[in-house]
């Protein structure tokens, strides 16, 4: 790393709030590594409060851009000079590229998601798909699967803050695309199940999966999925998630976690800052060999 740094590195930074977790410093500083080009990744503690003032460091410092997450995925649009159509309509950014002085948001999330199916042969165009979750994850899952070409897609949240938000998302969607969008309630289980026996895709973009909730899973009977479909958990750790494990003993051809996702996010960020492609094999080895 040091060897890398001279007065000519050019500084990218993630604004979070508690971001000390992150390995996104480890994948991108290794992957400019890789490539030898002189940037450098660097995590800062940034929460609401001083978030103003850490965009007009972006400009100040002439840093190349920078990730933004929770907090402030919603709060720094006001304080970017251009947004992306995907961050019109998804009302979220996670990538900062600073131009001259000139700021301009996008959102990576959705790219990530569409992009791991690429991955894996799979085109999410004119598929009919499930989405649990309207949050951080869902949103930009449902916007970019739109913008990609999905044919139909049902956005089930609970009865909570957040079901406003799939409201609004499914009526954004079904105007700017050419896709059909609805929200629906998750306690109603006869739909939810039904919805499921009739879609190609179905994505948990919930936390359910992870941490506290590692146990648990939105769907707990196999006889829900069907073995044509794919269940898609944006859930990376633990790597096998509950989810997972219900969709298998359902005899389900194509199961993924999310971890395909978040290398492609990143892979997207790293394009935009740098104009050239992370090398993700290399990354995935480096980040997560289960040796």
């Amino acid at each position: 790393m040091t060897e890398r740094i001279d007065g000519h590195t050019l500084l990218i930074g993630l604004m979070a709030y508690p971001i000390r977790h992150s390995m996104s410093p480890t994948m991108h500083n290794n992957a400019f590594a890789k490539l030898g080009l002189n940037y450098a990744y660097i995590a800062f503690e940034v929460g609401e409060e001083r978030l103003a003032e850490a965009v007009q460091s972006i400009k100040a410092l002439d840093m190349r851009g920078c990730n933004i997450s929770m907090p402030n995925k919603q709060k720094i649009i006001p304080y970017l000079d251009n947004l992306d159509p995907a961050v019109e309509m998804c009302g979220a950014v996670n990538t900062v590229v600073n131009d001259d002085g000139v700021l301009t948001g996008y959102t990576t999330d959705g790219v990530g998601f569409v992009q791991s199916l690429k991955d894996e042969g799979i085109d999410i165009a004119g598929k009919k798909v499930v989405i649990t979750g309207a949050g951080g994850a869902g949103t930009p899952v449902a916007v970019q699967s739109a913008l990609d070409g999905a044919a139909e897609i049902k956005i089930f949240n609970q009865d909570d803050d957040k079901y406003p938000v799939a409201q609004h998302n499914a009526e954004l969607i079904t105007e700017k695309t050419e896709c059909t969008a609805t929200a629906h309630h998750l306690e109603d289980q006869d739909e939810f199940k039904d919805a499921l026996a009739k879609c190609d895709l179905y994505c948990d973009a919930t936390n359910v999966g992870m941490g506290a909730l590692k146990e648990e899973s939105l769907v707990t009977d196999p006889s829900w999925f069907h073995q044509d479909m794919i269940v898609f958990d944006t859930v990376y750790s633990p790597r096998e998630t509950k989810l997972m494990k219900v969709a298998q003993e359902a005899g389900v051809k194509h199961v993924f976690n999310g971890l395909g996702m978040m290398l492609e996010q990143g892979a997207a960020a790293f394009k935009l800052w740098t104009d050239q492609d992370m090398p993700i094999d290399y990354i995935r080895d480096l980040l997560f060999s289960e040796e």
